[in-house]
């Protein structure tokens, strides 16, 4: 059961704090429930575990049930090792032990996750540790991941848009990305092209994502109506088969206009024969 969230007042400076999540849980096998509480923490701050302290501490009071503390570290940097314990002792005297989980993004590696069948590891692989040559890869498994779980579209607009958020692409890994989506096997092509055609995101620039077509729109915009005919007959393939020499000579004297006609076609036709219909 998710609970309201808290709102808390720290005196001392005069700020208020919210919870972020918080849920009521029942042990396995057992009657008796326990609280979770999640905090996300975006940027680091000095204190931050005598805060958390004083969250528990006021949830303990309130609830007087059992509690288990979570705490994601979603910042870039640093990357060392964050707290995830306060401590009040005296020499030889240990008077409060405080401990809570923490899950630091930026020293987890986003191969781990590849398959967790979870959401959450979707949207969060964006943050984890992931190297300049990977960027791409990352994005691309991202999204496989998200069509894969089959989410209904209110949760896979809030987990692409978490991961266009924090990962977003340059204009070369774009081109990049846009041939990798056409690499793929034709049935987990068509896959992905049905559940999430309306938000897949291979256009960035200006930060405007209009789904695949307006990617590979874009693309052609950017470059040569070589480019956007290799692109076609590749996403095409997947689709419809090979593509006869026919097809192939009609796509080489289309000029870049016809071409962008195609590309809006691509994914309402059933065969070449429709897509290249005057």
């Amino acid at each position: 059961e998710f609970l309201d969230k808290e709102v808390f007042t720290d005196i001392t400076e005069g700020k208020r704090y919210e919870s972020d999540i918080v849920v009521k849980a029942r042990f396995q096998g057992r009657e008796a429930c326990f609280l979770l509480i999640v905090e996300n923490q975006s940027s680091p701050q000095a204190g931050f575990p005598k805060r958390m302290f004083k969250y528990f501490a006021r949830f303990y009071e309130k609830f007087d049930l059992p509690i288990y503390p979570v705490v994601i570290y979603s910042f870039d940097r640093p990357k060392r090792l964050q707290p995830g314990k306060h401590q009040i002792d005296f020499p030889g005297f240990v008077v409060n032990r405080f401990q809570f989980r923490v899950i630091q993004l930026n020293r987890l590696k986003w191969r781990d996750y590849l398959a967790t069948p979870n959401p959450a590891a979707a949207a969060l692989m964006s943050k984890m540790q992931i190297a300049r040559r990977d960027r791409v890869k990352v994005k691309l498994q991202c999204l496989r991941l998200i069509a894969t779980l089959r989410l209904d579209p209110a949760r896979s607009q809030l987990i692409s848009g978490f991961v266009r958020t924090y990962l977003q692409m340059t204009r070369p890994e774009l081109v990049e990305l846009q041939r990798e989506v056409g690499l793929l096997p034709r049935e987990e092509l068509n896959t992905m092209l049905t559940l999430t055609n309306e938000w897949i995101e291979l256009g960035e620039e200006k930060g405007i994502e209009k789904g695949i077509e307006k990617g590979i729109e874009q693309g052609m915009e950017r470059g040569r109506a070589a480019e956007a005919r290799s692109l076609i007959l590749r996403l095409g393939t997947k689709r419809f088969g090979a593509a006869s020499a026919e097809v192939e000579s009609s796509l080489e004297q289309s000029d870049l206009v016809r071409l962008e006609v195609f590309v809006d076609r691509l994914l309402e036709v059933e065969s070449w024969q429709e897509l290249l219909a005057p």
